[in-house]
């Protein structure tokens, strides 16, 4: 399938290619959606098989942040940025801030900050080509890593998930199972076990195992196993499509809630969980603490502040399950519907042009 089928397919509105010979930089921008506002999402830098896999994972991650931003709230479209390579060894100045360059030749549509692969470091380098860059660290006057915030969302939507369905957020005993330990996983797993839960995780990376077991003593297992521990809560929170039509079926478990991106393979892949009994809070919406971080970074980050619009994820978490519920369609559906219908109700806006240049 050619980019333009894929880009038909996904109703993107622009996909960039960028390379630099000298640093090895081959990277890939999507902007799905600018309805809300610029394009805001992470950069990707993986080794991926092929040029056709990136492309497809710029895709699917780039819409998801336009559900994600939208669902939250936020006056901000949809984005996503990848860089084919391997993290640990292909790294340099150079090539972060030819990124930069490309970046900045959009002008805002996209403003990129840090994903799977990616550091606030990295960012500080691509801001030194742009000012569209945001998750920079702390002393350069940004809000540093996402990553704790992030996590901090997802156990807000964890919570008012056990409101929804076991009537408290008392989570004391509850056995979660953990897939992905390295940034957000990590943090996440550190408010478990505060909260009294039983946890067992798995990492591809053996140094992120080594790190959360001797931080909070909890148990690994083999990653091929964790999605299927028997549990009350599975947590996706490595890489994406991890719930398909050959994993829902061995699922042994009441809820996923989980912080990695596009969990679904497929939108009916959210019917498959639903019709299986288990409580599925859709990912776009308990993960977007880490967006919500930086999207106050744009606007003068204040800790305090940014901190009390995450916790919000609770309450956006709340309302999604309760109209899944009323309307009798599944979680993911409800999202999808929320966050589309904001898109184009909002969006619609831009038909009154400000005075003087549209900002947005």
């Amino acid at each position: 399938m050619g980019v333009f089928d894929l880009v038909e397919e996904t109703g993107h509105e622009q996909v960039l290619y960028g390379y630099d010979e000298c640093s090895g930089l081959k990277t890939i921008i999507a902007i799905h959606s600018t309805a809300l506002g610029p394009a805001l999402g992470g950069l990707r830098f993986y080794p991926y098989e092929n040029e056709q896999d990136a492309l497809v994972d710029v895709l699917r991650l780039s819409k998801g942040m336009s559900y994600k931003a939208a669902a939250a709230g936020l006056d901000l479209g949809g984005g996503k940025a990848i860089i084919i390579g391997d993290s640990f060894t292909d790294k340099s100045e150079r090539l972060f801030r030819a990124y930069g360059r490309i970046v900045d030749s959009l002008r805002g549509r996209y403003i990129t900050a840090e994903d799977v692969g990616t550091t606030a470091k990295d960012m500080e380098l691509i801001r030194r080509e742009t000012m569209w860059a945001v998750g920079i660290p702390v002393p350069e006057g940004g809000s540093g890593d996402p990553s704790p915030a992030t996590a901090r969302g997802l156990f807000a939507g964890l919570t008012a998930t056990s409101e929804f369905l076991w009537n408290t957020a008392d989570l004391t005993g509850r056995r979660v199972a953990v897939q992905g330990v390295g940034k957000v996983g990590y943090y996440y797993v550190e408010h478990l076990v505060n909260a009294g839960c039983e946890v067992i995780v798995a990492d591809t990376y053996e140094p992120a195992i080594d790190r959360v077991t001797e931080d909070f003593g909890v148990k690994a297992v083999d990653p091929d196993e964790i999605l299927f521990v028997d549990c009350d809560i599975l947590s996706p929170c490595a890489l994406g499509a991890s719930l398909t039509e050959e994993t829902i079926p061995k699922l042994a478990t009441q809820v996923i809630v989980g912080a990695a991106n596009n969990q679904l393979a497929t939108d009916e892949d959210g019917d498959r969980i639903d019709k299986r009994g288990i409580l599925y809070a859709p990912d776009f919406v308990v993960n977007a603490g880490g967006l919500i971080n930086v999207f106050e970074e744009m606007r003068g980050y204040e800790k305090t502040r940014a901190m009390h619009h995450v916790d919000s994820i609770h309450d956006a978490t709340t309302r999604i399950l309760e109209t899944a519920r009323d309307k009798g369609t599944n979680p993911h559906l409800a999202a999808v519907n929320v966050a589309e219908q904001r898109m184009k109700t909002i969006g619609d806006l831009r038909r009154f042009r400000r005075h003087g240049e549209d900002r947005n």
